[in-house]
C-alpha cells in the first residue's frame, strides 16, 4: 500500500523533523524562509492538504494563532489619525477569526531594521507573531525584512516586495471626483498639497495622479508651481510655511481652490488661512481626503470617506488566507472611497 500522505512523509523525505515541517507549514518565523519554501513545495508534490483549521479559522475556544498589527506611528495621542478606525475593523474581524491581535506601534523614522533589538522584533518573539499587518508607511528595507520573516499585508501603502498583500484605497480615482466637484462649483485655478513625511510612502503620488487626471479631464491647466510638497526636488514646506504659500498663491494668482492629500492637512489649513486674512470657503475652497470629523467648531471639510473599518477587517481575512496559502499570487485588493459633503466647497470668490 502506498505511504500515507502526512507530515512524518513529508519530514522523511526531506530529512528533517516533523515539528519542523509542523511549524513550516505553519509559517513560523523561527523557520528560515528557505526551509519554509522547501516543505512547502514538498507538500504540493505529495499531495499533502493542511487543514484551514490549523493554522488559521480555529475553534471557538482556541486562541493560539496571533496576529501582530504594526502601526507607523510614535505610541501616544496622534491627532486627526485613521488607525484607530482601522484597529476597530482589525479586531471585530479577528473576533470572527478566532485570533489574537498583538499590537505595536513604531515611528517609521526610528525603525531600524538592520539592528536586532529593534522593540518590533521583541513583538514578533515574545508574542510568537504568525503574520503582520502593516499600517502606515514604512521604509521599504524594513518591509523586506518583516516580509521575509512572516506572512504580511500592508494597508493603505503598496510596496516592491513580491510577497505582500495590499488593502488599499482607489486613491486616484477618488481624488477625480473631488477636483471634479471645484471645477462644477467654477473653479479653474487649482493647487495640490501635501506636507513633508519621515516616510512619505506612495499614497501621496497615487492621491497627486488623480489630482493630474481630473485636470486634463476638465480641461483645466495645470501649473507645477501651484504643487506644494510632492516634488523630490523642490524645498519642503512645513505645515505653516505650506499655509504662506497658500496665501500668496491666492492673492497673487488667483488660485481659488487647493486639493489636499488628507484631512488633517486640509483642517490644518483651514485653521491657518484665517490668521491670514483669507477665509474658507469664500476666498479659497478646500478638500481634503479620508472623511474625518471635524474638531469642535471647526466646518467639515468637504473629502472623500475612506472606509476605514472595512479595510481593517479585510486585512485580517487576506492575512488568514495568505498564513494559509503563503505561495498564492499576490493580491492587491481596492477599496472605493465615498464622496463626504462639506462645507468647504462655494463659487470661486474674490480675495484681494
Amino acid at each position: 500500500m502506498p505511504a500515507a500522505v502526512n507530515q512524518d512523509l513529508i519530514a522523511k523525505r526531506l530529512n528533517v523533523s516533523k515539528a519542523t515541517v509542523s511549524r513550516s507549514l505553519a509559517n513560523h518565523p523561527a523557520i528560515s524562509v528557505e526551509t519554509r519554501r522547501r516543505v512547502h513545495a514538498m507538500a504540493e508534490k505529495l499531495g499533502y492538504k493542511l487543514s484551514p483549521g490549523r493554522v488559521g479559522r480555529r475553534g471557538k475556544g482556541s486562541r493560539s494563532l496571533t496576529l501582530g498589527v504594526l502601526i507607523g506611528v510614535p505610541a501616544g495621542n496622534v491627532v486627526m489619525a485613521t488607525f484607530p478606525y482601522i484597529l476597530k475593523g482589525i479586531r471585530e474581524r479577528a473576533e470572527v477569526e478566532h485570533v489574537t491581535i498583538d499590537v505595536c506601534y513604531q515611528a517609521p523614522a526610528d525603525f531600524h531594521p538592520e539592528s536586532g533589538r529593534q522593540p518590533v522584533y521583541r513583538n514578533m518573539r515574545n508574542a510568537n507573531w504568525r503574520g503582520a499587518i502593516l499600517i502606515y508607511p514604512f521604509a521599504e528595507k524594513a518591509v523586506e525584512l518583516i516580509s521575509r520573516r512572516l506572512s504580511t499585508v500592508a494597508v493603505l501603502e503598496s510596496y516592491s516586495q513580491p510577497g505582500i498583500d495590499i488593502i488599499d484605497t482607489d486613491d486616484a480615482s477618488a481624488m477625480v471626483s473631488l477636483v471634479e466637484k471645484l471645477a462644477d462649483a467654477g473653479h479653474r485655478r487649482i493647487g495640490f498639497l501635501s506636507w513633508e513625511y519621515p516616510i512619505g510612502g506612495h499614497w501621496v503620488a497615487r492621491r497627486f495622479s488623480g489630482y493630474i487626471e481630473a485636470l486634463f479631464v476638465s480641461g483645466l491647466e495645470f501649473h507645477p508651481h501651484w504643487v506644494i510638497n510632492v516634488e523630490k526636488n523642490k524645498p519642503r514646506l512645513s505645515p505653516g510655511q505650506v499655509a504662506d504659500e497658500v496665501a500668496r498663491l491666492i492673492r497673487e494668482e488667483r488660485v481659488t481652490a487647493w486639493v489636499c492629500a488628507a484631512d488633517h492637512q486640509a483642517y490644518q489649513l483651514a485653521l491657518d488661512l484665517p490668521a491670514r486674512g483669507l477665509r474658507v470657503p469664500e476666498d479659497c475652497s478646500i478638500t481634503g481626503f479620508d472623511g474625518l470629523e471635524p474638531t469642535s467648531g471647526q466646518k467639515r471639510v468637504t473629502s472623500m470617506r475612506v472606509p476605514h473599518e472595512q479595510i481593517g477587517s479585510a486585512a485580517v481575512t487576506r492575512l488568514v488566507n495568505r498564513i494559509q496559502h503563503p505561495s498564492a499570487p499576490r493580491r492587491k485588493i481596492l477599496v472605493e472611497a465615498e464622496y463626504v459633503v462639506g462645507e468647504t466647497i462655494a463659487a470661486p470668490g474674490g480675495a484681494e
